[in-house]
């Protein structure tokens, strides 16, 4: 009976240290990882990144969520991207010349280079980008519950402009970086940019 006793005072506490460090995860935060070069220069492939599951997203946002069922090339469920929030939901969204608009107004991109905001970004707006998408078609503004991302690196970023909106029910959380990952500058660029 005291072995027993013994036995269970080293079980019981790991099994609930076990349980508490599994509701965290499930509820509070998780880790992810950068896979690709779509957020340079501010994420690049393999950088870590927690990311909170209930944090407020916002404008600018760096979010994880499940492209699977959105982007007809993510064929496997738990296929993760990491991009940032454009557009919120009724939000109109489009580009010209390198500046992105949302609701008419010029949405300030410091984050980036000035040749990567061009390249690859393109002149658009939602409804011309939907007339190519399978869902959304002729969308003119955010859906109700959707969100619209970009990659930071737009001439190589697999995002919105090519599948359309992602619902909030895809999203993990919101992303930051490590403190020891990267320098301030890509740090205030992925954790302190949301308005």
């Amino acid at each position: 009976m005291k072995v027993f006793k013994e036995i269970m005072s080293w079980v019981i506490p790991i099994l609930v240290g076990l349980l508490v460090a599994l509701l965290i995860r499930q509820f509070v935060f998780t880790f992810a990882r950068v896979d690709g070069p779509s957020m340079e220069p501010n994420l690049v492939n393999k950088e870590r990144l927690i990311v909170w599951r209930h944090a407020k997203i916002k404008h600018l946002s760096v979010i994880v969520f499940d492209a699977h069922g959105e982007d007809p090339t993510a064929t496997k469920p738990k296929t993760d991207y990491v991009k940032r929030v454009i557009g919120l939901p009724g939000d109109t969204v489009s580009s010209k010349n390198g500046n992105i608009y949302v609701n008419g107004k010029a949405v300030p991109q410091k984050f980036i280079s000035m040749s990567e905001r061009t390249t690859g970004t393109g002149n658009w707006n939602l409804k011309s980008l939907s007339k190519s998408w399978d869902k959304n078609t002729n969308a003119t503004k955010v859906p109700k519950g959707e969100y619209f991302v970009l990659g930071d690196h737009r001439s190589v970023s697999n995002d919105g402009r090519y599948w359309g909106f992602v619902p909030k029910k895809k999203i993990t959380g919101v992303a930051k970086t490590f403190f020891w990952e990267t320098n301030k500058t890509k740090r205030t660029n992925v954790n302190s940019l949301g308005y």
